[in-house]
């Protein structure tokens, strides 16, 4: 597949996600696609997932063939899906993570990968109802995309991870200056260090199109946003 920004092809549920408004429209697409999900990003040959979990592991300073390194890590998968993050997370041994998604239809086949602590239906759009300080990393994978989750929510993530926690982020490319995620990580400057901020393809075959974000919350800046 050709590196293009964010190719849909033929595939029906992808045009649809591309083309979203709203958080109504975007539960009912996700329901109605949860059976057969991970079947069609299979076939997209998706990446998005893996890369994002290796990124988290080479911020900690850890090693790709240490499958026990996030035993002891609390985990927010953010827009978590059908548990594809998840799983990736499990190959490095991670037990603790909750998952948060706008679909209960993509909630139960995440359900049914056994990942997950914690399971619930939330809007990301709102405020996540967790505690300042209470997670070590959130994940957010595919929903900072064109219709969906716009950049207040990188305020919330930095909110709920503990100082020198981790925030792994991907980003549709296109919307990363247009729709104000590049402000808003350069707002919170005082609270969140950059590790990188690359562009990627989200396809095994691409490589444009995405940008993986990999922010550090600084020690001083804990339980301090305005």
């Amino acid at each position: 597949m050709a590196s293009t920004t964010h190719p849909v092809g033929d595939n029906a549920f992808l045009q649809r996600a591309y083309a979203l408004y709203n958080t109504d429209e975007a539960r009912d697409l996700y329901n109605e696609w949860a059976a057969r999900y991970d079947k069609d990003l299979e076939d997209e040959d998706y990446a998005a997932p893996k890369l994002a979990v290796d990124a988290l592991i080479q911020a900690r300073g850890g090693s790709l063939d240490d499958t026990r390194q996030l035993e002891s890590v609390r985990i927010l998968d953010a827009g978590c899906g059908t548990g594809l993050v998840g799983l990736s997370l499990a190959r490095f041994g991670a037990r603790d993570v909750d998952g948060l998604d706008i679909s209960a239809g993509m909630l139960e086949v995440a359900k049914s990968t056994g990942v997950y602590r914690f399971l619930e239906e939330a809007d990301l759009t709102k405020p996540i109802a967790k505690s300042d300080d209470f997670y070590d990393v959130v994940i957010c994978v595919g929903t900072l995309t064109q219709g969906h989750v716009g950049p207040q929510v990188l305020k919330e993530f930095v909110r709920v991870i503990k100082s020198k926690g981790f925030i792994i982020a991907t980003i549709l490319d296109d919307i990363w200056v247009k729709d104000g995620f590049k402000a808003e990580v350069d707002r919170l400057s005082d609270q969140v260090r950059v590790l990188k901020s690359d562009v990627i393809g989200f396809r095994t075959n691409a490589d444009a199109g995405g940008r993986l974000l990999v922010l550090q919350k600084t020690e001083e800046s804990s339980t301090k946003l305005e």
